[in-house]
């Protein structure tokens, strides 16, 4: 997270925390970033005050006694903060869920903590439970998601092995850029360091874990990035199958290209999630042959042996 952002997240966690109004003094006193003189703090704070009204969040203004024409201080009402999920889609409060996660691991990060405690120091009073979660956790979300989102915040290089078309597992290093859900799966965008290019890792082709290399805030990300530039880019790979004409009505609904032939037909069905169609040929017999990928026809392969194991 870079420093900007870290400090926006600060402040509007002070500002939702307080149970009155913070004056720009007590702001810059007791929230971290607010650096130099007086008037560039004072800049900083407009800036910040804009980039918050912007994302929708309205900060009140109001006097520290109604009595009194004393200096403005300023709040965020957890009311005017609510998010409705109404009309969303269950992917898109998957998504949110996410981003809530990343917004309370924020809230309890040292610095957050270490403002509300100044605060409370100097005898303000702050209540954290003010703070709001616009969707519940993830229970069970893959740790290498979460690993991949940590790295994404904190700017830090990871590295894992990958398992490309061929089946084989390649150690690839990565400056994520993005998390991305697209046709049920979650894909990692960002900088191939030994390509030196942008490229697209899905999630499940990830064998073992996601591990942090290096330092945190080791790169930056380029500001010309746009995450919906890549999509098209992602490509779900395709089997190539050999089905008998009259069989295989599963695999034909799926299909994006069908060849008809007397023997055998040639369909091409995109591989979504390679644990399902592996079951799905293996369901269909002899009326089935895996042509490509070699991912495919090794996990079939695997699985017939197995049972051969299994059954003699």
């Amino acid at each position: 997270m870079s420093r900007k952002n870290e400090r926006l997240v600060n402040l509007t966690i002070a500002l939702l925390a307080t149970k009155r109004y913070l004056t720009k003094n007590e702001i810059f006193r007791n929230i971290e970033g607010y650096e130099g003189s007086a008037e560039s703090k004072e800049r900083m704070f407009e800036r910040d005050k804009d980039d918050l009204r912007k994302l929708g969040i309205r900060i009140e203004v109001g006097g520290l006694d109604p009595l009194f024409d004393d200096e403005a201080g300023y709040r965020i009402r957890p009311e005017s903060y609510a998010l409705s999920l109404r009309d969303l889609t269950p992917t898109q409060v998957t998504l949110l869920s996410l981003a809530a996660q990343a917004w309370q691991d924020a809230a309890f990060t040292d610095l957050s903590q270490q403002a509300l405690r100044k605060l409370n120091s100097i005898g303000l009073d702050t209540d954290s439970s003010q703070l709001p979660v616009m969707a519940p956790k993830l229970v069970g979300a893959d740790e290498n998601l979460r690993s991949a989102l940590d790295a994404l915040t904190s700017l830090t290089t990871i590295e894992f092995d990958y398992l490309n078309i061929q089946g084989v597992a390649l150690n690839r290093r990565l400056q994520v850029y993005g998390v991305q859900s697209r046709k049920s799966h979650w894909y990692l965008i960002g900088l191939d360091t030994e390509k030196d290019a942008i490229r697209n890792f899905r999630l499940d082709r990830i064998q073992g874990f996601v591990t942090a290399t290096g330092k945190a805030q080791s790169y930056v990300m380029p500001s010309s990035f746009e995450i919906s530039e890549l999509e098209p880019d992602i490509e779900t790979p395709l089997a190539v199958l050999q089905v008998r004409p009259g069989s295989g009505y599963q695999f034909r609904r799926m299909a994006t290209t069908i060849e008809t032939a007397d023997d055998w037909d040639l369909l091409e069905v995109p591989i979504f999630d390679l644990d399902y169609i592996t079951s799905l040929v293996l369901w269909h017999g002899q009326d089935v042959i895996v042509s490509s990928p070699l991912t495919l026809r090794t996990a079939v392969i695997s699985a017939l042996e197995e049972l051969v194991k299994i059954h003699g």
